[in-house]
């Protein structure tokens, strides 16, 4: 646009000093022809499309025209557009110049802003009321309409509206009392296929291969369940809710007997699996360092591994989600001196003939 103008405001300065060295006679006779090609145009042109840039033009031209000259001329437009024309480039102006003088009350200061954002994400049924007086027992005087405001503004809706338990909340508050269990199947090198069911514990990590079969039946599964109830009673464990899928192997008795240790039975919705989460991510892991790397035999050979790779699992592989411990062996060893150390001797175990590789200090 300002390129435009200029171009245009140039070519009208140059065509001015033409005007200069031009005679009163020629001139009348250049307004005359002009004139007439302009009533030509009207009959054709009903009505013209001006820019932005033209508009600026011809407001500028002819605002200081008086307005007895201005009824006489000839015009694609009315004076009275011209002159509307020319009141709102007075009008942007004065615009833009109070725009930098901001009225009204000042900001609310950025950090409690911030505060008001967080104390609403992370209670969700607390409304500005509630969240207002939050403030106020930590000392920051602010009005409860400005709370309100700080939460309009950002799109969050009333307390009413997000007073909902979504499912990873469920699970962070829950970790400590959650299972998950499934299956997953394993093909041998003479193609028969093998189904294996696993738990894990959210909060530990703590993985539990609960058998191998080649037909899991509703009755193989619930004896699973019962083996599954009293190693955790052994392990004094306190699970309250056992995520699993909705498959047609986990029968009513199986849940029963869950049940009857306390535990709830959570189903997974149909074909999410990021519900099991944890679950799904350990048979990834499973696959990724044991089974895709192993020639599995039989079922004999597959129980054996899945044995070995849940020992290597629970007792020394390290989990992001443990600050890099194990489940059964956490981080309690002191930091090691590198600057006293010239060499360290540590050696390595290998399991499954070197598949799952441990490496440990020399006592």
């Amino acid at each position: 646009m300002l390129l435009r103008l200029a171009y245009l405001m140039v070519t009208t300065v140059f065509s001015f000093l033409r005007l200069l060295s031009t005679g009163d006679r020629a001139k009348d006779i250049e307004i005359l022809v002009l004139r007439h090609q302009l009533t030509v145009l009207q009959r054709k042109v009903t009505k013209p499309a001006f820019t932005r840039e033209d508009r600026f033009l011809l407001a500028g031209l002819l605002h200081r025209l008086p307005m007895g000259t201005l009824r006489y001329l000839i015009l694609l437009v009315r004076p009275d557009t011209i002159l509307r024309w020319h009141r709102d480039l007075l009008r942007r102006r004065h615009a833009a110049a109070s725009a930098h003088r901001r009225r009204g009350r000042p900001r609310t200061v950025r950090s409690i802003r911030v505060l008001v954002l967080r104390l609403a994400r992370e209670n969700s049924s607390w409304g500005y009321r509630r969240i207002h007086g939050e403030l106020a027992a930590l000392g920051i005087k602010v009005a409860a309409s400005t709370v309100w405001e700080i939460l309009k503004a950002h799109g969050i809706d009333p307390s009413p509206e997000r007073e909902h338990t979504a499912w990873s909340d469920f699970l962070r508050s829950q970790a400590n009392a959650l299972l998950a269990c499934d299956f997953f199947e394993v093909r041998t090198l003479t193609g028969v296929r093998l189904y294996v069911l696993a738990v894990i514990e959210h909060v530990t990590r703590r993985v539990r291969i609960l058998g191998v079969t080649a037909h899991p039946t509703g009755q193989w599964v619930t004896q699973l369940g019962r083996n599954l109830v009293m190693d955790l009673q052994d392990a004094g464990g306190s699970a309250k809710f056992l995520i699993r899928d909705r498959d047609a192997k986990f029968t009513a008795a199986f849940d029963a007997v869950l049940a009857g240790a306390g535990v709830r039975i959570i189903k997974s919705g149909v074909r999410m699996p990021r519900m099991n989460s944890i679950m799904e991510r350990w048979i990834q892991t499973c696959r990724r360092e044991l089974l895709d790397r192993t020639l599995i035999w039989n079922q004999r050979h597959l129980l054996y591994a899945l044995r070995e790779f849940e020992t290597f699992y629970n007792e020394h592989r390290p989990h992001r989600a443990l600050q890099q411990a194990a489940p059964l062996r956490p981080l309690s060893d002191p930091h090691i001196d590198l600057v006293s150390i010239t060499s360290f001797d540590v050696r390595r175990h290998d399991r499954l003939g070197g598949v799952l590789k441990e490496y440990r200090h020399v006592a």
